[in-house]
């Protein structure tokens, strides 16, 4: 488990974390988000010891990380994947990490094995590629067969494949119970790989919720319709409760009623429907939304681009 209990950080004039404080449980994938300068770094730093609080604590298992006698037993990270010695192998990078805290030489075999990189093991990690790279990072920081792992883009630089395997590795690992806590940009790859969100914007928590419940939030009440009979089903769907619209031929916007109601009315009146789909937003769009006033640099949104939002809202 990890514990943040009203962190902070400033360096000098400058507030990095401020009074951030929230709990990453085992046993489910916990995503780790907010825009660029939100202070995901400088958290996850102080969570490994790295960075000192100018106040509040950061626990890993119910210790500060510099407690555990034997850290890499207890926790797992990868902050930088090419932190490595350029000249060394694969193997022996990870074999010279293994030789600081007694884990042995079968344990980097297993791991380089589980992480794919048993052909280029003997290679010096200087000429991998990114997404080699990220797996030797990965490699790394499951060595020490770790109860917490704490990832900061994982994904970067894997292919499909890649992305697909971290993505399995990752629930695997929870499902034995470990406590998982990953950062990334990349919002369509959390939607299928967290179960629960911690989001923070210009150094402070804004939501700490499940990614179901963090989306549902988002969504509106309304359902799309498509059918041939559009004028015929807007007049039955009509009551002081209910608005519809149309922003392309035979197509409905309906809020005030649910799928059932609609589809009910529709079979009732002999309308034929071709789609009836309720409008949920996607892990980005909620994301979008809800840090809009956070990010650390708005670009002006092009004139064309917001001449083509307006007229699709008419």
């Amino acid at each position: 488990m990890i514990e943040a209990t009203a962190l902070t950080k400033r360096y000098g004039p400058k507030t990095a974390v401020e009074d951030l404080s929230f709990t990453v449980r085992p046993g489910v994938v916990t995503g780790f988000l907010g825009p660029n300068g939100a202070g995901k770094s400088t958290t996850m730093r102080m969570l490994l010891g790295l960075d000192t609080p100018t106040s509040g604590r950061a626990l890993v298992n119910g210790k500060s990380y510099a407690d555990h006698p034997a850290p890499l037993h207890e926790v797992g990270a990868m902050l930088e994947a090419r932190a490595i010695h350029t000249g060394r192998s694969a193997f022996n990078h990870l074999l010279a990490l293994a030789a600081t805290t007694g884990i042995p030489r079968s344990r980097v075999e297993e791991v380089i094995e589980l992480v794919g990189l048993g052909d280029v093991a003997r290679k010096r990690a200087g000429s991998f590629s990114l997404g080699m790279g990220q797996r030797l990072g990965i490699a790394s920081a499951l060595l020490g067969d770790p109860a917490t792992v704490i990832l900061d883009e994982p994904v970067n630089g894997l292919d499909p494949e890649g992305i697909l395997w971290i993505r399995n590795l990752l629930k695997s690992l929870a499902a034995e119970g470990r406590t998982i806590f990953v950062s990334s940009h990349l919002m369509s790859e959390m939607a299928l790989t967290a179960e629960h969100l911690i989001i923070v914007g210009r150094g402070r928590l804004i939501a700490d919720t499940s990614v179901a419940e963090f989306t549902r939030q988002a969504s509106s009440d309304t359902v799309r319709v498509r059918t041939p009979d559009a004028g015929l089903l807007r007049a039955q769907l009509s009551g002081p409760d209910v608005t519809v619209t149309s922003a392309e031929s035979g197509v409905l916007n309906v809020t005030g009623l649910d799928s059932e109601q609609i589809g009910r009315i529709a079979a009732e009146h002999g309308v034929v429907l071709y789609e009836l789909t309720p409008q949920h937003a996607s892990l980005e769009e909620a994301f979008m939304e809800l840090t809009r006033d956070a990010v650390e640099y708005q670009a002006a949104v092009p004139a064309a681009e917001t001449a083509v939002a307006e007229g699709t809202a008419v």
